[in-house]
């Protein structure tokens, strides 16, 4: 089998180790974490980058995204089908199963949460970032007041950074999310380093590559994995299958 892998950039050391495994051929594109903060409006950049890969004779297109803020919401599948695990975000993919981070988050609501490709490869693409995204992101960069002036002006920068800080007042802890990878380690140490710095808790949890080995490798079972057929489009459902084709 020959398959194409569309990916976000926060999974690149998770499918590096897969990939390596895998017994098919897999071309991979690795997309800039940045796109990830445009929401809805990242959908027109994945459809390219699918609608490019379609006429190359793909037995299928696979997505290393999840619902992503419905940013995935409405990609349609040309002549190729399109796969995608069942996932709000790629922290439920990280975690290996969209079920394990929604008991984790009921337990811990007010965490940040770092992975290998969040501390490895968090500096945001300003040129795919809307103007306030980037600093709403609860993954994404810390801000301080002097970047925030320098942006937006004084007034603003200090309204700004205001409703930032405020937004950020509801967050406690920071939680790693390991999962075994190259630079694991090295991002492990960082991630602490930046909860004590915050004053923040810091906590591990053990992280699994299971839907991204089977993303890749299959079985593409419908309780964790959504098939496009050609010609349909996905779309979110607001129930634990998250996504449909349609």
């Amino acid at each position: 089998m020959r398959v194409k892998l569309i990916h976000c950039q926060v999974f690149t050391r998770e499918i590096e180790d897969v990939v390596a495994r895998s017994a098919y051929t897999v071309d991979v594109e690795s997309i800039p974490m940045g796109l990830h903060s445009l929401g809805v409006e990242m959908r027109p950049h994945l459809q390219d980058r699918i609608d490019a890969s379609d006429a190359m004779g793909y037995d299928a297109i696979l997505l290393g995204y999840a619902l992503c803020g419905r940013g995935a919401e409405g990609l349609r599948a040309g002549r190729t089908q399109l796969v995608l695990p069942r996932a709000h975000d790629c922290i439920g993919v990280l975690m290996g199963s969209r079920h394990r981070y929604a008991a984790y988050f009921e337990n811990h609501p007010g965490v940040y949460y770092r992975s290998p490709g969040w501390v490895e490869f968090q500096t945001p693409d300003l040129k795919l970032q809307p103007a306030f995204a980037s600093e709403m992101n609860p993954m994404g960069e810390q801000n301080t007041l002097d970047e925030f002036i320098a942006r937006y002006g004084e007034d603003n920068g200090r309204f700004l950074y205001a409703q930032f800080s405020s937004y950020r007042r509801h967050y406690s802890g920071l939680t790693y999310i390991s999962t075994g990878v190259a630079y694991d380690e090295g991002c492990r140490t960082r991630a602490r380093a930046e909860a004590e710095k915050q004053g923040w808790a810091f906590e591990e949890v053990r992280g699994s590559l299971t839907l991204l080995e089977r993303l890749v490798n299959g079985p593409w079972d419908a309780a964790d994995f959504l098939v496009v057929p050609p010609g349909a489009k996905i779309r979110a459902t607001f129930d634990d299958g998250i996504v449909e084709a349609q």
